[in-house]
């Protein structure tokens, strides 16, 4: 006779430990309900429960609501933030290899080389410079 793994529940349980810090992590604002719902695997009334047992919040008298729509909207706003800052490394990159291709051009079109080479010499004008007092 086989069973019937739909109807076998799964009874986890947790310590008393591990149910404060899930309620620290809401309390500090670093995860919401949803969050942790979907990183923990508990259902979000379970949390509930043990943010009304365990939160200091409570104990103050405050009731704890977390509205889904201001959640979402957070995420919302986080994305763009994201993006927008993806777009800015981006252009940053683009910058780089701008200035790196014009520093290539100078080294072979101009023979300058502008990138810094800590293990050559100084020129002699400079170090004539540096004798004679001048800061340029």
């Amino acid at each position: 006779m086989k069973a019937d793994i739909h109807r076998i529940r799964k009874l986890r349980r947790y310590s008393e430990e591990f149910k404060k810090d899930i309620v620290q992590l809401f309390e500090q604002g670093k995860f919401s309900v949803c969050q942790m719902e979907r990183l923990y695997g508990i259902s979000n009334a379970t949390i509930y429960q043990w943010i009304y047992k365990y939160s200091t919040f409570n104990e103050k008298g405050y009731r704890i609501i977390e509205m889904k729509k201001s959640q979402t909207d957070k995420v919302k706003q986080l994305e763009e933030r994201i993006k927008a800052l993806e777009r800015l490394v981006g252009r940053k990159q683009i910058e780089i290899d701008y200035l790196e291709t014009m520093m290539e051009v100078a080294k072979e079109e101009l023979d300058i080389d502008i990138k810094k080479n800590f293990g050559t010499p100084r020129s002699e004008k400079l170090e004539n410079r540096k004798k004679k007092g001048d800061t340029r």
